[in-house]
């Protein structure tokens, strides 16, 4: 009985030090083999992390493959915005490049104004402009889409996606 106890307190020791040891150990070795692969090939990868505990925060752009009409292809988290006081600096209707909010507006925080973006898995081949900006705590591949109403941007909710960039 003694030894049976001895074994499972030793068990226990051993798979409570893996698991404190391994989610390090594990984050360190993907970050290195994510920057390997994002140097060498164009192989999928996500780096992601969770920011203020509902946030998620792309904090690598991630290559998926090649397309001869795009200049990039990144995964990309996706949310939306409407024209309301509290979601917005100044005035709610005017965007950070000094243009009327409208449909095919979006805001981003790396993508220089009047890029063009496409979201091909949520609007086919609809095409957006980056006329706006967004908190610096979203991160820059984050795309927040201005919708006509608050009801619309929350049943939008957030996605994980695909965005093709393409510059004139």
């Amino acid at each position: 009985m003694l030894k049976t106890h001895n074994l499972y307190s030793l068990t226990f020791l051993l798979l409570t030090g893996i698991m404190i040891v391994s989610p390090g150990f594990l984050l360190e070795k993907a970050n290195i083999l994510a920057q390997e692969n994002f140097a060498q090939t164009n192989k999928i990868f996500s780096d992601l992390s969770i920011f203020q505990g509902t946030t998620l925060v792309a904090s690598t752009p991630t290559p998926c493959y090649e397309d001869s009409d795009i200049e990039h292809r990144y995964k990309v988290i996706v949310t939306a915005y409407s024209s309301s006081i509290w979601e917005t600096q100044g005035d709610p209707f005017i965007t950070a490049s000094g243009e009327r909010v409208k449909d095919g507006i979006v805001a981003n925080n790396l993508l220089s104004f009047d890029t063009k973006i496409r979201l091909p898995e949520i609007f086919g081949d609809k095409i957006f402009v980056v006329k706006d900006r967004m908190n610096s705590r979203k991160g820059d591949f984050h795309i927040d889409i201005w919708f006509p109403s608050r009801q619309e941007a929350l049943e939008f909710g957030s996605k994980l996606t695909n965005m093709d960039v393409f510059y004139d």
